[in-house]
């Protein structure tokens, strides 16, 4: 009994059911009228999405198990592994860096615009290092592992990334003075529309969201950031608001003639646990282990992954400049 009591708990966790069982059980709906009671009444739609999403796959016989195995199995792993770490990171971050706040800010509709522009600029400091720094990108690289794209890749984190985000993300905002609940309540609203984006065909074919699109980002501009063809890899790092991937040139919007490819450079084993969840790490160790000397050991953790100490780089930056110079070669 007690275990199926704890995949109950765990299921009740994932679907986000469990405050508004809770309301029903006490007969007390009071908590929707709070900002926190509100945002927990609305966790349950990502996971709700995902399993309209499984069932549309079913009925058109595009379901593959594959596509949402291994999201399932880095979920139940970081399920015990990076939870705690992360909102200790948090805490962490909102005590050290508190006092420092540049401005003192309150819970008003002028603040929290303030404080969403805020936000979306260190999650593109964030999300930026970790496509541009080796060591950065092992963490995150997991979440690009991926061929396809669908709602379960939301889940697809390797178990550090959580608490090395969140402590960029925290202390940049914390230090431009956005207070802790404004904090919070933006967490809620850019945790779940990071989720939907990366919404699939399957459920929602055409990702642009019409009008929409111009202003703010989108599935079809999510999907572009997961993509490994050249002339999209590392683009759109904002989540909501594109304002940062504006100002730092590196807005890209789907184009309708170049196919989407999802995933990384390299092949990936993508039945492999080990290869999806540790594979970068272990060709990092490789590279330094290579490499001759101290200097070019370190260079191998901050340099852009693809960096060679031969010369003979790699990058997202050498292969967008070899595609474009190829386009030109082509054009008569």
């Amino acid at each position: 009994m007690d275990i199926f009591h704890i995949f109950y708990d765990e299921l009740i966790s994932f679907s986000g059911l469990g405050p508004l069982l809770d309301m029903y059980h006490k007969g007390n709906y009071s908590p929707l009228l709070t900002v926190q009671g509100f945002m927990s009444a609305i966790s349950p739609v990502i996971p709700f999405l995902l399993l309209i999403e499984i069932v549309r796959a079913l009925l058109y016989k595009r379901f593959r198990i594959e596509d949402y195995r291994m999201p399932f199995f880095v979920f139940v792993a970081n399920r015990f592994l990076s939870r705690f770490i992360s909102i200790a990171a948090v805490g962490l971050c909102i005590g050290l860096f508190g006092r420092f706040a540049l401005v003192k800010t309150t819970f008003t509709w002028y603040w929290f615009l303030y404080g969403y522009v805020v936000w979306e600029f260190s999650h593109f400091v964030y999300h930026y290092l970790g496509h541009k720094v080796r060591l950065f990108w092992c963490l995150h690289s997991t979440h690009h592992a991926p061929q396809t794209m669908n709602l379960s890749v939301t889940y697809m984190h390797f178990f550090l990334e959580a608490p090395y985000a969140d402590v960029i993300r925290t202390s940049i905002c914390i230090l431009a003075g956005v207070n802790p609940p404004l904090l919070f309540l933006i967490m809620a609203i850019d945790g779940t529309w990071g989720a939907f984006i990366h919404v699939g065909e399957h459920t929602l074919r055409d990702g642009r969201l019409g009008m929409l699109g111009r202003l703010i980002l989108t599935p079809s501009h999510h999907r572009v950031h997961h993509a490994r063809n050249p002339v999209y890899i590392d683009t759109n790092f904002c989540n909501l608001l594109n304002i940062w991937d504006r100002v730092f040139r590196t807005y890209q919007p789907e184009v309708r003639s170049i196919r989407i490819e999802y995933g990384i450079t390299r092949a990936v084993n993508t039945r492999s646990f080990a290869d999806m969840y540790f594979g970068e790490f272990v060709l990092l160790a490789r590279d330094i282990a290579r490499a001759p000397g101290l200097w070019n050991k370190f260079l191998y953790l901050f340099m852009p992954p693809g960096w060679s100490h031969t010369g003979e780089h790699k990058s997202a930056r050498i292969m967008k400049q070899q595609a474009a110079e190829a386009e030109v070669v082509q054009t008569p």
